[in-house]
């Protein structure tokens, strides 16, 4: 599979990475999000003295509100498409950068380091792979309005604001929630949860990753204790899939936090933890 050519916003950090010389780290977002999601993430991380790349989806738009002019360029991507794209992006850097992945983006940063890409990774509420076995109720209520018709699989889809609540934000406010879903949600393609749901059902699949490669680095997989998408379970059978590894394997928690972990008012706390991970390793 062939990548999507890269951005020019992207190609200006990465070259702005490879002139300072810090080590880099390279952050994926999720489903309904975008690159943007991750900048208060990328000034913590270069105050604290590294390069950062807040990596794009093939075709993204470059703002919450063009993407909302135009929806419709975010169908029919695959998350073999997309790793490829995030693998292109990492080729790119002068140094091996650790990656921080967030949801679908946590799935991404799997993969890649799977590919002994990156450095060390943190998996955010990561989306399940092929072999992750647990399925839920209230992560097929979170897919439901995507998988709920097989159509969608080659559309884009934007989340209602209710969606939104019970998938991403019900450990927040409803004010809180209001802010995020107007500040960040953007439509999504389909594809990518179709994929997983039916990854243990496709041994071909692209949602899968090479948990045993020794090249694969430290992982830190972040699990939000109120996640309705990625429930613990799922992140816990992530964890044990990967702490197979003979990579340095770590669990952390974060209590009554769901899937806006990345981008709410806590934001903070977990990008710190995230940061002392890697100032173990990167």
């Amino acid at each position: 599979m062939t990548a999507s050519p890269v951005d020019q916003s992207t190609l200006d950090q990465i070259a702005r990475a490879n002139e300072s010389g810090r080590t880099p780290v390279v952050f994926v977002h999720g489903l309904w999000l975008l690159a943007g999601s991750w900048d208060r993430w990328a000034e913590l991380f270069t105050d604290a003295g590294y390069a950062t790349v807040t990596a794009d989806w093939p075709d993204d738009p470059a703002t919450v509100a063009e993407a909302h002019e135009h929806p419709e360029v975010f169908a029919d991507k695959t998350v073999g498409q997309v790793a490829d794209h995030v693998a292109d992006i990492i080729g790119k850097l002068a140094r091996k950068p650790a990656v921080i992945g967030h949801s679908f983006g946590g799935l991404l940063t799997q993969i890649v380091a799977g590919r002994g890409l990156s450095a060390a990774s943190v998996a955010i509420d990561a989306a399940p792979f092929r072999g992750v076995l647990p399925l839920p109720i209230s992560s097929l209520r979170s897919a439901a309005p995507v998988l709920h018709n097989p159509a969608n699989r080659h559309r884009a889809v934007l989340l209602t604001f209710d969606q939104f609540r019970f998938g991403f934000a019900n450990a927040v406010s409803e004010d809180e929630a209001h802010q995020l879903y107007d500040t960040f949600a953007v439509a999504a393609p389909g594809a990518p949860l179709f994929q997983a749901a039916a990854a243990n059902l496709n041994p071909w699949s692209e949602a899968k990753v090479d948990t045993e490669n020794p090249e694969r680095g430290p992982l830190l997989v972040i699990s939000g204790e109120k996640d309705n998408t990625v429930p613990r379970a799922i992140s816990e059978a992530t964890f044990h899939l990967q702490r197979k590894n003979p990579g340095i394997t770590e669990f952390l928690e974060f209590p009554h936090r769901g899937h806006t972990l990345t981008i709410d008012s806590g934001w903070q706390e977990v990008a710190e933890s995230s940061l002392k991970f890697l100032q173990r390793f990167a």
